[in-house]
């Protein structure tokens, strides 16, 4: 009976910390379910800071290889961006080596059309921005945010003839949450 009432002031201070940190918890509020924003992990001008809208070379690398290479190996399941339905092994394989057939014109008379294919493998270093799905909460007495990544999409830049940048073509969706893509199928 002596040890519980010595322990009893310890048990109370114990629930008071619990209670306590819970009530934090409970300060923050959800600020949006889903946000989503591009991020450049790969700096299109050269002049600035290495950091400015880059992640240095290596672990620009290591990041992108390791989506890539976990999508490919099925580590984790990849989904068409455009659909969210579960890409195939097939589909995959086709988003990392695309085939085009374009129509050209010969140089000399009679002038005549001719069709030629461009195989074009994807590259990790064309990989240049990722767009996130994430959802924000905020502590409203503290202004603390915390941001949960519900998804990640690997964007390459798509250039026209002309060379100038068109935008940025996404390639599929990794998502981590159970909720997703159930609640961003198209109905």
């Amino acid at each position: 009976m002596k040890i519980m009432f010595k322990l009893l002031p310890l048990a109370i201070l114990l629930a008071a910390i619990i209670a306590g940190c819970n009530k934090q918890n409970d300060n923050k509020s959800l600020v949006t379910k889903r946000i989503q924003y591009d991020v450049p992990i790969k700096s299109p001008d050269p002049d600035n800071d290495w950091w400015v809208q880059n992640i240095e070379g290596q672990d620009r690398e290591k990041l992108v290889k390791n989506i890539m290479q976990s999508v490919l190996d099925g580590k984790v399941k990849a989904y068409d961006f455009f659909t969210n339905e579960l890409l195939t092994p097939e589909q995959l394989k086709s988003i990392m080596k695309r085939s085009d057939t374009i129509t050209l014109e010969r140089a000399a008379p009679p002038h005549s059309l001719y069709d030629t294919v461009l195989v074009q493998e994807l590259n990790i270093r064309d990989i240049t921005r990722l767009r996130f799905l994430e959802e924000w909460k905020m502590d409203e007495k503290s202004l603390q945010f915390t941001k949960e990544v519900a998804g990640v999409c690997p964007l390459i830049a798509r250039y026209g003839d002309d060379g100038e940048l068109r935008g940025y073509m996404p390639l599929f969706w990794v998502f981590f949450d159970g909720k997703y893509p159930g609640e961003l199928k198209l109905k």
